[in-house]
């Protein structure tokens, strides 16, 4: 058995796919160990799904302001010297990182004892850290390729993102006679994509094709969409939040999403037509990058968040409506899936060795 330190944190984008690599490290009878922190989503997915966790204390340095900086650049150098500590006590065969600020200290650390790291990589514009540590790293593990450039060569891979299999085994819809369109803007819902959704109602109920919709809206604005919804007439449905969002994408002939990493690699292994409006304030500005990928690729519509309202969404989906151009997209997303990702990372982590001395 083999130890291996898991480095990311902060958002569900960074821990998540982490998780899916443990997983599959743990079936294969090693032990996966956590280094994060106790702000970030790692503090509760973590423990809930049974891994040890170890703490540092880290922050951003994107878009902070200089108060938060100052405290990151302090915290840097000592959380650095904790996870020596740790990987010095632990002995592990190397690192994978999922990127992040939280992964910082652990690439630091891996960095200075001349430990090996997987770094799997999820955006097409990769982060701050992936960028400024990435040269070091054993193998680059990417999601795209507009990735490459910021890697040496020889150095990456096109491994995808860990993606829940349901979405891999989603049967290809036939469009029917009524146009399912599911808005999802994550957990917590986009204001953006339900303040558009909302005035698209009277639009879609004027339209030239009937339509059902699914809208995931996030808590905050559940109750008053909801209630709304139902004096429309249309066919539809609307939930704070889909747990089973297979089923939801199993029902979906168009998606209309946000382009977070985790987002455009469900709409690829479901081969899903889409819209996507990226985030305008994600670091880097990562996912407009994520969604111009699949948009170059023939899989999506982008459309800029200032750009998004009512009338624009619908005008996307009667575009999209016309024939032909909903198979054409499922195809383009489908070509840009990459299943097997987890199990790939996990077997170069089990490639690794590093030679720590007595």
């Amino acid at each position: 058995m083999s130890v291996f330190l898991m480095a990311g944190g902060g958002t569900g984008g960074h821990v998540v796919p982490g998780l899916a690599v443990a997983r599959e490290l743990r079936e294969r009878g090693h032990e996966a160990v956590f280094v994060g922190t106790k702000k970030g989503y790692e503090a509760k997915l973590v423990p809930a799904s049974g891994f040890p966790i170890e703490w540092i204390e880290i922050g951003g340095l994107k878009r902070v302001g200089l108060a938060q900086t100052v405290k990151t650049l302090w915290q840097l150098p000592l959380s650095t010297l904790r996870v020596i500590g740790l990987m010095r006590e632990r002995r592990p065969a190397g690192v994978f990182s999922m990127g992040g600020y939280v992964a910082g200290p652990v690439m630091l650390a891996a960095r200075l004892l001349r430990a090996p790291v997987i770094l799997m990589e999820p955006n097409a514009m990769p982060g701050l850290t992936s960028r400024r540590l990435g040269k070091w790293v054993h193998r680059a593990l990417l999601s795209f390729e507009q990735a490459i450039p910021y890697f040496p060569a020889g150095s990456t891979e096109l491994t995808g993102l860990p993606v829940r299999q349901e979405f891999f085994d989603l049967a290809v819809k036939a469009r029917g006679d009524v146009l399912s369109i599911l808005i999802t803007g994550g957990s917590r819902g986009s204001r953006t994509l339900n303040r558009a959704t909302r005035d698209s109602w009277r639009l879609f109920a004027a339209g030239p094709h009937r339509v059902r919709l699914i809208h995931q809206t996030g808590a905050d604005d559940y109750e008053e969409i909801r209630r709304d919804f139902a004096a429309t007439g249309l066919s539809g449905e609307v939930h704070p939040f889909i747990v089973e969002m297979p089923g939801a994408y199993a029902q979906a002939d168009v998606i209309v999403s946000r382009s977070g990493a985790g987002a455009v690699a469900e709409l690829a292994a479901a081969g899903k037509p889409s819209i996507l409006v990226p985030f305008p304030f994600a670091a880097d500005d990562h996912q407009f990058h994520n969604a111009t990928a699949l948009a170059d690729a023939g899989a999506a519509r982008l459309v800029r968040d200032h750009e998004m309202n009512g009338q624009r969404l619908f005008d996307e989906v009667m575009a999209m409506a016309e024939p032909g151009v909903l198979e054409r997209m499922g195809h383009a997303a489908r070509r840009l899936a990459r299943p097997g990702a987890a199990k790939r990372a996990a077997d170069l982590l089990e490639s690794l060795s590093f030679p720590n001395e007595e």
